[in-house]
């Protein structure tokens, strides 16, 4: 019974700040998406696959092939970012950063079971993006003959220039419905917060709650208009000898 009565008494409070609640939700949900849709920079992403094949002396298989390929994925991902790929990609491509910074705009990934590698790339600019990844993929291909005397590696597939690309950052829905539950949770929580240290007396009830007194009458407040009836009214009975005011 304990516990209907607290959650009457919440719910109570919801629908007393109703108002309060409403007003910090659309705030932080319009906060939000002008973020998502006007202020925080697009972002585009492009990619493009390198095939990591056998070369004619390791066609015959043996009990270590798996592990020697693995080793050997791993190998090619460090060098593919590494500064000896990336400032030669940044020279080709005339980009004004640093390796380390265009480093972070490259993901390399291994596919499961398989000998793919595949390159991920995003930029603001979407174009700037396809052309990172095929430049360093072609460098790639180009100078690991140069730095481990082997001609394993291929291109499987070349990043393409979409006629409407779309920004894989922000996501621009997900983060105004975040901003939606965000603003219902702060709005809720800061309408309890201010009830829990509201301790004024509003109505007959607070005294009875509070105190734990009857409440034998109560004091109406009027306005003049109707202060105003009542003393003419006073004065009409006086005049007319009566005593009564009705």
């Amino acid at each position: 019974m304990e516990e209907t009565i607290e959650l009457k008494q919440i719910i109570g409070m919801i629908k007393k700040r109703l108002v309060l609640i409403l007003s910090v939700t659309a705030i932080v949900t319009l906060i939000a998406a002008l973020y998502s849709f006007f202020i925080t920079t697009p972002v585009y992403e492009s990619s493009t696959q390198i095939l990591v094949s056998k070369t004619e002396e390791e066609n015959v298989y043996n009990i270590n092939e798996l592990q020697t390929d693995l080793k050997l994925i791993n190998t090619y991902n460090v060098i593919i970012t590494s500064p000896r790929i990336l400032d030669i990609v940044k020279e080709e491509l005339s980009l004004s950063m640093s390796s380390a910074e265009l480093k972070n705009k490259i993901q390399v990934r291994s596919e499961a079971d398989s000998k793919v590698i595949s390159l991920i790339v995003q930029d603001a600019q979407h174009n700037v993006a396809v052309a990172i990844a095929n430049t360093t993929a072609n460098v790639f291909q180009r100078e690991i003959g140069n730095l481990m005397n082997v001609d394993n590696v291929s291109i499987l597939s070349v990043a393409t220039t979409l006629e409407n690309p779309q920004p894989v950052k922000p996501n621009a829905l997900l983060n105004t419905m975040i901003g939606l539950v965000l603003g219902v949770m702060m709005g809720t929580g800061l309408a309890l917060l201010l009830e829990y240290f509201d301790n004024t007396i509003k109505t007959t009830n607070d005294i009875e709650q509070h105190l734990q007194l009857p409440v034998l009458g109560s004091v109406v407040n009027m306005d003049d208009d109707k202060t105003k009836h009542i003393n003419m009214k006073r004065n009409f009975m006086q005049r007319s000898g009566g005593t009564s005011l009705g």
